[in-house]
Protein backbone atom coordinates (compact mmCIF):
# COMPACT_ATOMS: atom_id res chain seq x y z
CA UNK A 1 0.00 0.00 0.00
CA UNK A 2 1.26 3.44 -0.93
CA UNK A 3 0.68 6.44 1.37
CA UNK A 4 1.68 10.02 0.70
CA UNK A 5 1.49 13.41 2.36
CA UNK A 6 3.12 15.09 -0.64
CA UNK A 7 0.94 18.09 -1.62
CA UNK A 8 1.66 17.45 -5.31
CA UNK A 9 0.23 13.93 -5.05
CA UNK A 10 -2.75 15.09 -3.00
CA UNK A 11 -3.57 18.02 -5.29
CA UNK A 12 -5.36 16.12 -8.12
CA UNK A 13 -7.77 14.67 -5.55
CA UNK A 14 -8.93 18.14 -4.50
CA UNK A 15 -10.81 18.58 -7.78
CA UNK A 16 -13.49 16.85 -9.79
CA UNK A 17 -15.80 17.75 -12.68
CA UNK A 18 -18.04 19.83 -10.38
CA UNK A 19 -15.35 22.55 -9.98
CA UNK A 20 -16.12 22.66 -6.25
CA UNK A 21 -13.22 24.52 -4.63
CA UNK A 22 -11.66 24.66 -1.17
CA UNK A 23 -10.88 20.98 -0.65
CA UNK A 24 -7.94 19.89 1.50
CA UNK A 25 -6.51 16.72 3.07
CA UNK A 26 -3.33 15.74 4.90
CA UNK A 27 -2.79 12.37 3.23
CA UNK A 28 -3.79 10.19 0.29
CA UNK A 29 -3.66 6.39 0.57
CA UNK A 30 -3.76 3.78 -2.21
CA UNK A 31 -4.97 0.42 -0.85
CA UNK A 32 -4.26 -2.56 -3.07
CA UNK A 33 -6.55 -5.14 -1.51
CA UNK A 34 -9.29 -5.69 1.03
CA UNK A 35 -6.92 -5.98 3.98
CA UNK A 36 -5.38 -2.60 3.15
CA UNK A 37 -8.85 -1.04 3.18
CA UNK A 38 -9.65 -2.65 6.55
CA UNK A 39 -6.37 -1.35 7.99
CA UNK A 40 -6.98 2.21 6.74
CA UNK A 41 -10.55 2.36 8.07
CA UNK A 42 -9.59 0.84 11.43
CA UNK A 43 -6.80 3.37 11.84
CA UNK A 44 -9.15 6.22 10.89
CA UNK A 45 -11.85 5.07 13.32
CA UNK A 46 -9.40 4.95 16.20
CA UNK A 47 -8.21 8.49 15.48
CA UNK A 48 -11.66 9.77 14.35
CA UNK A 49 -10.09 10.87 11.05
CA UNK A 50 -12.47 11.55 8.13
CA UNK A 51 -12.00 9.33 5.05
CA UNK A 52 -13.14 10.42 1.60
CA UNK A 53 -13.36 7.67 -1.01
CA UNK A 54 -12.07 8.93 -4.36
CA UNK A 55 -12.77 7.53 -7.81
CA UNK A 56 -11.56 8.92 -11.13
CA UNK A 57 -12.66 12.53 -10.63
CA UNK A 58 -15.59 12.49 -13.07
CA UNK A 59 -18.29 13.30 -10.49
CA UNK A 60 -20.44 16.42 -10.79
CA UNK A 61 -21.51 16.97 -7.17
CA UNK A 62 -18.19 17.21 -5.30
CA UNK A 63 -18.50 13.84 -3.52
CA UNK A 64 -14.82 12.92 -3.81
CA UNK A 65 -13.48 16.31 -2.69
CA UNK A 66 -12.25 16.10 0.93
CA UNK A 67 -12.55 18.80 3.54
CA UNK A 68 -10.02 17.41 5.96
CA UNK A 69 -8.77 13.95 6.84
CA UNK A 70 -7.43 11.45 4.35
CA UNK A 71 -8.30 10.43 0.80
CA UNK A 72 -8.77 6.76 0.03
CA UNK A 73 -8.06 6.40 -3.67
CA UNK A 74 -9.58 3.28 -5.22
CA UNK A 75 -7.23 3.42 -8.23
CA UNK A 76 -5.25 0.32 -7.25
CA UNK A 77 -8.20 -1.77 -6.07
CA UNK A 78 -8.41 -4.08 -9.08
CA UNK A 79 -9.27 -2.10 -12.20
CA UNK A 80 -6.08 -1.41 -14.08
CA UNK A 81 -4.13 -4.19 -12.35
CA UNK A 82 -6.73 -6.94 -12.14
CA UNK A 83 -8.24 -8.50 -15.25
CA UNK A 84 -12.01 -8.26 -15.47
CA UNK A 85 -13.34 -11.83 -15.11
CA UNK A 86 -16.14 -12.58 -17.56
CA UNK A 87 -18.38 -15.60 -16.99
CA UNK A 88 -19.79 -16.32 -20.42
CA UNK A 89 -22.17 -19.15 -19.50
CA UNK A 90 -24.01 -17.05 -16.92
CA UNK A 91 -23.43 -13.66 -18.60
CA UNK A 92 -21.84 -11.65 -15.83
CA UNK A 93 -18.54 -9.91 -15.07
CA UNK A 94 -16.57 -9.50 -11.85
CA UNK A 95 -14.05 -6.72 -11.36
CA UNK A 96 -12.46 -4.38 -8.88
CA UNK A 97 -14.00 -0.92 -8.43
CA UNK A 98 -11.38 0.97 -10.46
CA UNK A 99 -11.98 -0.30 -13.99
CA UNK A 100 -13.37 2.48 -16.17
CA UNK A 101 -16.69 1.98 -17.89
CA UNK A 102 -14.92 2.23 -21.23
CA UNK A 103 -12.46 -0.57 -20.32
CA UNK A 104 -15.30 -2.68 -18.96
CA UNK A 105 -17.30 -2.29 -22.17
CA UNK A 106 -14.26 -3.15 -24.28
CA UNK A 107 -13.57 -6.25 -22.19
CA UNK A 108 -17.12 -7.63 -22.32
CA UNK A 109 -17.55 -6.66 -25.99
CA UNK A 110 -14.60 -8.87 -26.90
CA UNK A 111 -16.64 -11.78 -25.53
CA UNK A 112 -19.82 -10.79 -27.37
CA UNK A 113 -21.53 -9.00 -24.49
CA UNK A 114 -22.80 -5.52 -23.57
CA UNK A 115 -22.99 -3.93 -20.13
CA UNK A 116 -26.32 -2.11 -20.64
CA UNK A 117 -26.03 0.98 -18.37
CA UNK A 118 -24.67 3.79 -20.48
CA UNK A 119 -23.38 6.67 -18.33
CA UNK A 120 -22.12 9.52 -20.48
CA UNK A 121 -18.75 9.72 -18.73
CA UNK A 122 -16.96 6.58 -19.90
CA UNK A 123 -13.87 7.44 -17.83
CA UNK A 124 -15.83 6.94 -14.61
CA UNK A 125 -14.85 3.94 -12.48
CA UNK A 126 -17.43 1.17 -12.18
CA UNK A 127 -17.31 1.53 -8.37
CA UNK A 128 -18.21 5.21 -8.62
CA UNK A 129 -21.04 4.49 -11.06
CA UNK A 130 -22.48 2.02 -8.54
CA UNK A 131 -21.98 4.55 -5.74
CA UNK A 132 -24.18 7.06 -7.59
CA UNK A 133 -26.54 4.59 -9.33
CA UNK A 134 -25.40 6.20 -12.55
CA UNK A 135 -27.43 5.99 -15.74
CA UNK A 136 -27.24 7.44 -19.21
CA UNK A 137 -28.58 7.50 -22.72
CA UNK A 138 -29.70 3.84 -22.81
CA UNK A 139 -31.51 4.04 -19.48
CA UNK A 140 -34.78 4.55 -21.38
CA UNK A 141 -34.57 0.90 -22.40
CA UNK A 142 -32.31 -0.70 -19.82
CA UNK A 143 -32.67 1.39 -16.68
CA UNK A 144 -29.95 2.58 -14.30
CA UNK A 145 -26.92 0.81 -12.83
CA UNK A 146 -29.02 -0.61 -9.98
CA UNK A 147 -30.80 -2.97 -12.39
CA UNK A 148 -27.51 -4.63 -13.40
CA UNK A 149 -25.61 -5.08 -10.12
CA UNK A 150 -25.61 -8.75 -9.02
CA UNK A 151 -23.21 -8.62 -6.08
CA UNK A 152 -21.04 -6.22 -4.09
CA UNK A 153 -18.22 -6.83 -1.66
CA UNK A 154 -18.04 -3.97 0.81
CA UNK A 155 -15.71 -3.08 3.69
CA UNK A 156 -17.44 -1.19 6.50
CA UNK A 157 -15.69 1.19 8.90
CA UNK A 158 -16.38 -1.36 11.67
CA UNK A 159 -13.99 -3.75 9.92
CA UNK A 160 -16.86 -5.94 8.77
CA UNK A 161 -16.87 -7.34 5.26
CA UNK A 162 -20.27 -7.55 3.62
CA UNK A 163 -20.84 -9.75 0.61
CA UNK A 164 -24.29 -8.94 -0.69
CA UNK A 165 -25.78 -10.93 -3.54
CA UNK A 166 -29.04 -9.85 -5.13
CA UNK A 167 -32.00 -11.92 -4.05
CA UNK A 168 -30.54 -13.16 -0.74
CA UNK A 169 -31.37 -10.49 1.87
CA UNK A 170 -34.57 -8.43 2.02
CA UNK A 171 -36.24 -5.93 4.35
CA UNK A 172 -38.68 -7.60 6.73
CA UNK A 173 -42.32 -6.72 7.48
CA UNK A 174 -41.21 -4.33 10.24
CA UNK A 175 -39.28 -2.31 7.63
CA UNK A 176 -35.87 -3.39 8.91
CA UNK A 177 -32.90 -4.70 6.98
CA UNK A 178 -30.93 -7.28 8.96
CA UNK A 179 -27.48 -7.48 7.38
CA UNK A 180 -24.83 -9.96 8.51
CA UNK A 181 -21.22 -8.89 8.23
CA UNK A 182 -18.08 -10.92 8.87
CA UNK A 183 -18.08 -9.86 12.53
CA UNK A 184 -21.39 -8.14 13.37
CA UNK A 185 -25.06 -8.24 12.49
CA UNK A 186 -26.66 -4.88 11.72
CA UNK A 187 -30.35 -4.08 12.21
CA UNK A 188 -31.11 -1.12 10.00
CA UNK A 189 -34.45 0.72 10.33
CA UNK A 190 -35.42 2.00 6.90
CA UNK A 191 -36.60 5.56 6.22
CA UNK A 192 -40.29 6.25 5.76
CA UNK A 193 -40.03 8.65 2.82
CA UNK A 194 -41.39 7.56 -0.55
CA UNK A 195 -39.14 7.60 -3.58
CA UNK A 196 -40.29 9.38 -6.76
CA UNK A 197 -41.65 7.18 -9.56
CA UNK A 198 -38.87 8.34 -11.87
CA UNK A 199 -35.17 7.79 -12.44
CA UNK A 200 -33.71 8.53 -9.04
CA UNK A 201 -30.31 8.81 -7.37
CA UNK A 202 -30.87 11.10 -4.40
CA UNK A 203 -30.21 9.75 -0.92
CA UNK A 204 -30.53 6.22 0.38
CA UNK A 205 -32.81 3.90 -1.57
CA UNK A 206 -35.86 2.61 0.26
CA UNK A 207 -38.80 0.42 -0.75
CA UNK A 208 -41.02 -2.18 0.96
CA UNK A 209 -39.27 -5.55 0.99
CA UNK A 210 -36.19 -4.03 -0.64
CA UNK A 211 -33.01 -5.96 -1.37
CA UNK A 212 -30.13 -5.09 0.97
CA UNK A 213 -27.89 -4.58 -2.05
CA UNK A 214 -29.94 -1.54 -3.05
CA UNK A 215 -29.16 0.38 0.14
CA UNK A 216 -25.49 0.57 -0.86
CA UNK A 217 -26.07 1.34 -4.54
CA UNK A 218 -26.28 5.14 -4.66
CA UNK A 219 -24.83 5.64 -1.16
CA UNK A 220 -21.99 7.84 -2.50
CA UNK A 221 -19.15 6.53 -0.34
CA UNK A 222 -20.91 7.17 2.97
CA UNK A 223 -21.55 3.60 4.15
CA UNK A 224 -18.64 1.46 2.98
CA UNK A 225 -15.86 0.93 0.45
CA UNK A 226 -16.59 -1.31 -2.54
CA UNK A 227 -13.78 -3.79 -3.19
CA UNK A 228 -15.48 -6.02 -5.75
CA UNK A 229 -18.36 -5.48 -8.17
CA UNK A 230 -20.32 -8.11 -10.08
CA UNK A 231 -22.57 -6.97 -12.93
CA UNK A 232 -24.99 -8.66 -15.30
CA UNK A 233 -24.40 -8.60 -19.06
CA UNK A 234 -26.54 -9.11 -22.17
CA UNK A 235 -25.62 -10.36 -25.65
CA UNK A 236 -24.19 -7.55 -27.77
CA UNK A 237 -26.86 -6.27 -30.20
CA UNK A 238 -26.45 -7.20 -33.86
CA UNK A 239 -26.46 -3.53 -34.81
CA UNK A 240 -28.15 -0.14 -34.56
CA UNK A 241 -30.01 2.29 -36.74
CA UNK A 242 -29.14 5.68 -35.31
CA UNK A 243 -28.96 9.32 -36.19
CA UNK A 244 -28.96 12.99 -35.26
CA UNK A 245 -32.28 14.51 -36.35
CA UNK A 246 -32.45 18.30 -36.63
CA UNK A 247 -35.64 20.36 -36.22
CA UNK A 248 -36.43 23.99 -37.01
CA UNK A 249 -38.74 24.25 -34.01
CA UNK A 250 -38.06 22.76 -30.59
CA UNK A 251 -41.74 21.91 -30.17
CA UNK A 252 -41.51 19.55 -33.14
CA UNK A 253 -38.66 17.71 -31.43
CA UNK A 254 -40.66 17.46 -28.19
CA UNK A 255 -43.72 16.05 -29.97
CA UNK A 256 -41.56 13.59 -31.90
CA UNK A 257 -40.07 12.29 -28.65
CA UNK A 258 -43.48 12.00 -27.04
CA UNK A 259 -44.77 9.82 -29.88
CA UNK A 260 -41.62 7.68 -30.13
CA UNK A 261 -41.65 7.08 -26.39
CA UNK A 262 -45.31 6.07 -26.44
CA UNK A 263 -44.78 3.70 -29.38
CA UNK A 264 -41.65 2.20 -27.82
CA UNK A 265 -43.30 1.50 -24.46
CA UNK A 266 -46.35 0.01 -26.14
CA UNK A 267 -44.22 -2.31 -28.28
CA UNK A 268 -42.22 -3.47 -25.25
CA UNK A 269 -45.39 -4.39 -23.38
CA UNK A 270 -46.76 -6.30 -26.36
CA UNK A 271 -43.29 -7.85 -26.99
CA UNK A 272 -43.52 -6.96 -30.66
CA UNK A 273 -40.33 -8.12 -32.34
CA UNK A 274 -38.60 -5.92 -34.90
CA UNK A 275 -40.90 -3.00 -34.11
CA UNK A 276 -40.07 0.63 -33.37
CA UNK A 277 -38.37 0.62 -29.98
CA UNK A 278 -35.92 3.41 -29.19
CA UNK A 279 -33.14 2.53 -26.77
CA UNK A 280 -31.83 6.12 -26.85
CA UNK A 281 -33.52 9.52 -27.23
CA UNK A 282 -31.25 12.47 -26.39
CA UNK A 283 -32.12 16.15 -26.72
CA UNK A 284 -30.07 19.24 -27.66
CA UNK A 285 -31.54 22.73 -27.46
CA UNK A 286 -30.48 25.69 -29.62
CA UNK A 287 -27.82 26.83 -27.14
CA UNK A 288 -26.30 23.34 -26.97
CA UNK A 289 -26.16 23.20 -30.78
CA UNK A 290 -24.45 26.60 -30.85
CA UNK A 291 -21.78 25.33 -28.46
CA UNK A 292 -21.32 22.21 -30.57
CA UNK A 293 -20.97 24.28 -33.77
CA UNK A 294 -17.45 25.19 -32.68
CA UNK A 295 -16.38 21.66 -33.52
CA UNK A 296 -19.30 20.65 -35.78
CA UNK A 297 -19.75 23.52 -38.27
CA UNK A 298 -21.89 21.22 -40.46
CA UNK A 299 -24.84 21.51 -38.03
CA UNK A 300 -27.66 23.09 -40.10
CA UNK A 301 -27.90 26.82 -39.46
CA UNK A 302 -31.71 26.76 -39.21
CA UNK A 303 -31.72 23.93 -36.63
CA UNK A 304 -33.25 25.02 -33.33
CA UNK A 305 -33.03 21.61 -31.64
CA UNK A 306 -31.89 18.05 -32.30
CA UNK A 307 -32.56 14.48 -31.18
CA UNK A 308 -29.98 11.72 -31.10
CA UNK A 309 -31.73 8.36 -31.36
CA UNK A 310 -30.77 4.70 -31.44
CA UNK A 311 -32.79 1.61 -32.36
CA UNK A 312 -31.40 -1.89 -32.01
CA UNK A 313 -31.80 -3.92 -35.19
CA UNK A 314 -31.64 -7.61 -36.04
CA UNK A 315 -30.82 -9.28 -39.35
CA UNK A 316 -33.61 -8.65 -41.82
CA UNK A 317 -35.26 -5.83 -39.87
CA UNK A 318 -33.14 -2.90 -41.12
CA UNK A 319 -35.22 -1.81 -44.11
CA UNK A 320 -38.61 -1.89 -42.38
CA UNK A 321 -37.40 -0.14 -39.23
CA UNK A 322 -35.48 2.50 -41.16
CA UNK A 323 -38.57 3.29 -43.22
CA UNK A 324 -40.73 3.52 -40.09
CA UNK A 325 -38.31 5.90 -38.36
CA UNK A 326 -37.93 8.16 -41.40
CA UNK A 327 -41.69 8.37 -41.89
CA UNK A 328 -42.21 9.31 -38.25
CA UNK A 329 -39.51 11.96 -38.47
CA UNK A 330 -41.11 13.46 -41.59
CA UNK A 331 -44.45 13.59 -39.78
CA UNK A 332 -42.79 15.84 -37.20
CA UNK A 333 -41.18 18.24 -39.69
CA UNK A 334 -37.58 17.08 -39.35
CA UNK A 335 -34.92 18.68 -41.55
CA UNK A 336 -34.64 15.33 -43.26
CA UNK A 337 -32.07 16.07 -45.95
CA UNK A 338 -29.78 17.80 -43.44
CA UNK A 339 -30.05 15.24 -40.66
CA UNK A 340 -27.53 12.45 -40.17
CA UNK A 341 -28.43 8.75 -40.25
CA UNK A 342 -26.46 5.53 -40.33
CA UNK A 343 -26.27 1.82 -39.59
CA UNK A 344 -22.52 1.23 -39.68
CA UNK A 345 -20.35 1.02 -36.57
CA UNK A 346 -18.37 4.04 -37.79
CA UNK A 347 -21.47 6.22 -38.14
CA UNK A 348 -22.90 5.02 -34.84
CA UNK A 349 -19.62 5.88 -33.08
CA UNK A 350 -19.61 9.31 -34.72
CA UNK A 351 -23.10 10.11 -33.38
CA UNK A 352 -22.14 8.97 -29.88
CA UNK A 353 -19.03 11.17 -29.92
CA UNK A 354 -21.29 14.08 -30.94
CA UNK A 355 -23.57 13.39 -27.97
CA UNK A 356 -20.72 13.05 -25.49
CA UNK A 357 -18.97 16.21 -26.71
CA UNK A 358 -21.43 18.64 -25.18
CA UNK A 359 -20.74 18.05 -21.44
CA UNK A 360 -17.00 18.32 -22.08
CA UNK A 361 -17.49 21.63 -23.90
CA UNK A 362 -19.70 22.92 -21.07
CA UNK A 363 -17.01 22.08 -18.52
CA UNK A 364 -14.44 23.89 -20.68
CA UNK A 365 -16.59 27.04 -20.63
CA UNK A 366 -16.95 26.86 -16.85
CA UNK A 367 -13.21 26.48 -16.38
CA UNK A 368 -12.71 29.53 -18.58
CA UNK A 369 -14.82 31.61 -16.19
CA UNK A 370 -13.54 29.75 -13.08
CA UNK A 371 -17.08 28.96 -12.02
CA UNK A 372 -18.66 25.92 -10.41
CA UNK A 373 -21.11 23.86 -12.41
CA UNK A 374 -24.78 24.78 -11.94
CA UNK A 375 -26.44 21.85 -13.63
CA UNK A 376 -29.84 20.32 -13.04
CA UNK A 377 -30.22 16.57 -12.78
CA UNK A 378 -34.01 16.73 -12.38
CA UNK A 379 -36.57 14.28 -13.66
CA UNK A 380 -40.36 14.19 -13.40
CA UNK A 381 -43.15 11.64 -13.97
CA UNK A 382 -44.39 11.25 -17.56
CA UNK A 383 -47.54 13.30 -16.97
CA UNK A 384 -45.34 16.37 -16.40
CA UNK A 385 -43.19 15.94 -19.52
CA UNK A 386 -44.48 19.03 -21.33
CA UNK A 387 -44.77 20.92 -18.03
CA UNK A 388 -41.05 20.38 -17.46
CA UNK A 389 -40.14 21.61 -20.93
CA UNK A 390 -42.37 24.65 -20.54
CA UNK A 391 -40.92 25.40 -17.10
CA UNK A 392 -37.38 25.42 -18.42
CA UNK A 393 -38.37 27.60 -21.36
CA UNK A 394 -40.18 30.11 -19.13
CA UNK A 395 -37.45 30.46 -16.51
CA UNK A 396 -34.36 30.26 -18.69
CA UNK A 397 -35.35 32.50 -21.56
CA UNK A 398 -36.19 35.30 -19.14
CA UNK A 399 -33.19 34.84 -16.85
CA UNK A 400 -30.58 36.83 -18.76
CA UNK A 401 -28.12 34.01 -18.04
CA UNK A 402 -26.18 31.91 -20.50
CA UNK A 403 -27.34 28.29 -20.48
CA UNK A 404 -27.79 25.18 -22.55
CA UNK A 405 -30.06 22.15 -22.19
CA UNK A 406 -29.39 18.59 -23.29
CA UNK A 407 -29.86 15.03 -22.17
CA UNK A 408 -32.13 12.09 -21.61
CA UNK A 409 -35.44 13.48 -22.79
CA UNK A 410 -37.12 10.06 -23.03
CA UNK A 411 -36.85 9.79 -19.22
CA UNK A 412 -38.04 13.40 -18.70
CA UNK A 413 -34.48 13.97 -17.57
CA UNK A 414 -32.77 17.00 -19.07
CA UNK A 415 -29.57 18.62 -17.90
CA UNK A 416 -29.95 22.39 -17.76
CA UNK A 417 -26.46 23.87 -17.51
CA UNK A 418 -26.33 27.48 -16.36
CA UNK A 419 -23.03 29.04 -17.44
CA UNK A 420 -22.21 31.97 -15.13
CA UNK A 421 -19.43 34.29 -16.17
CA UNK A 422 -18.92 35.82 -12.73
CA UNK A 423 -19.94 35.39 -9.09
CA UNK A 424 -22.98 37.63 -9.47
CA UNK A 425 -24.36 35.47 -12.27
CA UNK A 426 -23.53 32.36 -10.25
CA UNK A 427 -25.61 33.65 -7.34
CA UNK A 428 -28.50 34.36 -9.69
CA UNK A 429 -28.06 30.90 -11.22
CA UNK A 430 -28.37 29.16 -7.85
CA UNK A 431 -31.45 31.20 -7.03
CA UNK A 432 -32.98 30.02 -10.30
CA UNK A 433 -31.93 26.44 -9.54
CA UNK A 434 -33.70 26.65 -6.18
CA UNK A 435 -36.92 27.85 -7.81
CA UNK A 436 -36.81 25.04 -10.36
CA UNK A 437 -36.09 22.46 -7.65
CA UNK A 438 -39.15 23.50 -5.65
CA UNK A 439 -41.41 22.96 -8.63
CA UNK A 440 -39.84 19.59 -9.47
CA UNK A 441 -40.57 18.39 -5.93
CA UNK A 442 -44.18 19.56 -6.20
CA UNK A 443 -44.56 17.46 -9.35
CA UNK A 444 -43.28 14.36 -7.57
CA UNK A 445 -39.95 14.39 -9.36
CA UNK A 446 -36.37 13.73 -8.30
CA UNK A 447 -33.66 16.34 -7.76
CA UNK A 448 -31.02 13.85 -8.84
CA UNK A 449 -31.71 11.23 -11.48
CA UNK A 450 -28.12 10.01 -12.00
CA UNK A 451 -25.39 12.27 -10.57
CA UNK A 452 -26.08 11.88 -6.88
CA UNK A 453 -26.18 14.53 -4.16
CA UNK A 454 -22.59 14.78 -2.97
CA UNK A 455 -21.65 17.92 -1.10
CA UNK A 456 -23.25 20.44 -3.43
CA UNK A 457 -26.92 19.43 -3.36
CA UNK A 458 -27.57 18.42 0.27
CA UNK A 459 -29.83 21.38 0.99
CA UNK A 460 -32.02 20.44 -1.96
CA UNK A 461 -32.26 16.82 -0.85
CA UNK A 462 -33.49 18.12 2.50
CA UNK A 463 -36.38 19.75 0.63
CA UNK A 464 -37.30 16.32 -0.76
CA UNK A 465 -36.97 14.13 2.33
CA UNK A 466 -37.74 16.63 5.07
CA UNK A 467 -35.89 16.65 8.39
CA UNK A 468 -37.38 13.33 9.45
CA UNK A 469 -36.12 11.58 6.32
CA UNK A 470 -32.67 13.07 6.79
CA UNK A 471 -32.59 11.90 10.41
CA UNK A 472 -33.55 8.38 9.32
CA UNK A 473 -30.71 8.30 6.81
CA UNK A 474 -28.33 9.56 9.50
CA UNK A 475 -29.40 6.67 11.76
CA UNK A 476 -28.52 4.10 9.09
CA UNK A 477 -25.14 5.72 8.58
CA UNK A 478 -24.41 5.75 12.33
CA UNK A 479 -25.14 2.05 12.63
CA UNK A 480 -22.78 1.12 9.78
CA UNK A 481 -20.24 3.90 10.44
CA UNK A 482 -20.48 4.62 14.19
CA UNK A 483 -17.50 6.97 14.19
CA UNK A 484 -18.83 8.93 11.23
CA UNK A 485 -15.60 8.82 9.26
CA UNK A 486 -16.76 7.91 5.74
CA UNK A 487 -17.81 10.42 3.11
CA UNK A 488 -18.27 13.19 5.60
CA UNK A 489 -20.23 16.01 3.98
CA UNK A 490 -21.86 13.80 1.34
CA UNK A 491 -25.67 13.43 1.22
CA UNK A 492 -26.32 14.11 4.93
CA UNK A 493 -25.58 17.54 6.43
CA UNK A 494 -23.31 17.45 9.49
CA UNK A 495 -26.03 18.75 11.81
CA UNK A 496 -28.01 15.53 11.37
CA UNK A 497 -25.02 13.31 12.09
CA UNK A 498 -24.20 15.31 15.19
CA UNK A 499 -27.81 15.32 16.42
CA UNK A 500 -28.33 12.85 19.28
CA UNK A 501 -31.93 12.29 18.15
CA UNK A 502 -30.51 10.38 15.19
CA UNK A 503 -29.19 7.73 17.57
CA UNK A 504 -32.69 6.48 18.36
CA UNK A 505 -35.64 5.51 16.17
Amino acid sequence: MIRSTDPEIILPYLHDASNLSGGYAHEVVFPEDEQDVIHILDEACRSKTPVTVAGNGTGLVGARIPFGGIILSTTKLGGFRKVCRIHENSAYAVTGPAITLRKLQEAVSAHGFLYPPDPTEQNAFIGASVATNASGARSFQYGATRNWVRRLKIVLPTGDILELRRGECFANNENYLIVKGSKNTFELPLPHYTLPHTKHSAGYYVAPGMDALDLFIGSEGTLGVFTEVEVELIPKPYGFFSGIAFFEQKEHAWQFVDQVREESLKNRISREKDSLNACVLEYFDFSALNILRDIYPEIPQQARSAIFFEQEIRPGSETRLTTEWLQLLQNHHVLLSQSWFGKSVKEHTRFRIFRHAIPALVNKILRQYKQMKIGTDFTVPNEHFFDLLGLYQQYLENSGLQYCTFGHIADNHLHVNILPRNDQEAKKGWELYNQLASQIIQWGGSLSAEHGIGKIKKIYLLKMTGRSGMMEMALIKKKLDPDGILGRGNIIPEEFLNNEDADER
